[in-house]
């Protein structure tokens, strides 16, 4: 291809698009709106520190993401023992869960009645369920459902759990069973290694976003442009069949072909004269927020986990990272700990627009409540806002991505791809994996199935990242 491609965000899947189209010897622009690189899974810095947005582990099966990821990354990275906890009911409970920490802590008699209630439930014969809650309660029992499932998701979801629909549990819980992991430790069951429950991952020394930085500079070097602070205002078939790319400034780009990581809902209302079904499917699709709160507290050695999920539902806070527990690197020789809480808001949501130091005071409140910093004193609070972290996957979700698939299909060089271009819920690898895909599918005229990947789990050729670098994996 003699002519360059136009990426729309400098976050995981559209450098990946980028960078392996600057491989296959094509001249990219990529325009991202924020002041760093790396989207989501940027790292930013605050008080001497490196802090990422949340607990951002890295983790494939797929080997073609895998030599990518460490193509780049080259000798940068450690792997990390995986330690994390549930908060639930006032208590810690190891997670995945073992046997004699969850029996102890929920007692022999609750966990007799979460087995009787698992077992019930596989004597039912309920109608193919419809929502997440029913496909939960449907295939462990109703007893764990309460307990470990529901204030979280509605926490993350903002939508009661029968209100999101079932094929998000199909999707979710095929890869990441906390279930499974609550019977198989109830039962004593052995070999309970689902992916997403791994005990090792690989992590940059500098923070995930040093990854996607690194990338940057890479693509930068090799005849292509990364131009922050440049954000993408609509995309213009013209009639030439080539693809105006509009930014905020006025300032017009045309292309052959665009990737577009922009939230998908956004990028098709700014398309010229879409369709009233179209644009009635749009306002039918819609993106949870998160607002983090980071803390700093006077101690180096508050508790031993990477990341806690809290259960408790009289809490805000859904989620805490605690940052000592990575990489030396991000914190240097500082002698306090920054914790990042996540609190999970609508974008019309009025907690979404107050001050920051409503939300320190709150997330300040949350973290003393749940006992893990005792007397350790807070310092300070620093609050960040990221919109357009989850696509929700409410009932009937499918039928107006469907409308809006179909529409943009009919729009020849453009593709959306990423957690928030093709409203799927990605993990970085996922999003990784679709910029390859992408960035063939335009050099190579590759056909391959963009909406298809994060479908399921079978790649044709499995490999892992260690110390020593990509590990192949028996199938």
């Amino acid at each position: 291809m003699n002519e360059k491609v136009g990426v729309i965000g400098a976050g995981p899947a559209g450098l990946a698009t980028a960078y392996t189209l600057k491989k296959l010897g094509v001249g990219i622009d990529v325009f991202e709106a924020g002041t760093k690189i790396g989207g989501m899974a940027r790292t930013i810095d605050i008080w001497n520190q490196k802090v990422d947005l949340g607990p951002h582990r890295f983790f494939s099966a797929n080997a073609r993401v895998n030599r990518l990821w460490l193509e780049v990354a080259g000798t940068e990275y450690r792997m990390i023992e995986r330690r994390t906890r549930i908060f639930c009911n006032g208590r810690f409970f190891d997670y995945p869960l073992r046997l004699a920490d969850s029996l102890a802590k929920l007692g022999p008699a609750e966990a007799a009645r979460c087995l009787l209630s698992y077992l019930r439930q596989q004597f039912r014969h309920d109608s193919p369920a419809v929502n997440f809650e029913e496909w939960v309660r449907g295939r462990f029992g109703p007893r764990l459902y309460e307990i470990f499932f529901r204030s979280y998701s509605e926490k993350l979801w903002g939508i009661p759990c029968a209100e999101l629909d079932a094929d998000f549990a199909a999707q979710r819980i095929r890869k990441l069973s906390f279930y499974e992991a609550v019977l198989s430790a109830l039962m004593n069951a052995r070999g309970n290694r689902h992916v997403t429950l791994v005990d090792r991952f690989a992590y940059p020394l500098r923070g995930t976003g040093s990854f996607y930085n690194k990338m940057a500079e890479e693509i930068g070097s090799r005849n292509g442009s990364v131009r922050l602070q440049t954000p993408v205002r609509r995309v213009v078939p013209c009639s030439d069949g080539r693809l105006e790319v509009e930014l905020a400034s006025g300032e017009r780009h045309a292309y052959r072909h665009v990737v577009s990581t922009m939230p998908l809902t956004l990028l098709v209302r700014s398309l010229p004269g879409v369709p009233q079904k179209v644009l009635d499917a749009c306002s039918n699709l819609r993106y949870r927020n998160t607002i983090l709160v980071y803390l700093r507290v006077e101690s180096q050695n508050l508790f031993p986990d990477q990341w806690i999920y809290v259960h408790a539902p009289e809490l805000g806070v859904g989620r805490i990272t605690n940052f000592r527990n990575w990489t030396s690197e991000l914190y240097g020789d500082s002698p306090d700990t920054i914790l990042s809480l996540e609190l999970w808001h609508d974008p019309d949501d009025s907690q979404w627009r107050e001050p920051d130091g409503m939300h320190i005071e709150r997330a300040s409140e949350d973290l003393r409540r749940t006992g893990l910093i005792q007397s350790a004193r807070i310092t300070a609070g620093h609050v960040v806002r990221v919109p357009f972290c989850y696509p929700v996957y409410s009932l009937g979700y499918k039928d107006h991505l469907g409308i809006l698939q179909d529409y943009l299909q009919k729009i020849p060089g453009l593709d959306v791809i990423g957690r928030c271009g093709s409203f799927k819920y990605n993990n970085q690898d996922h999003s990784l994996l679709m910029g390859i895909l992408a960035a063939e599918k335009i050099a190579l005229a590759r056909d391959h199935d963009l909406w298809g990947v994060n479908a399921d789990d079978t790649y044709q050729e499995s490999a892992v990242i260690d110390e020593t670098g990509l590990v192949p994996q028996m199938s």
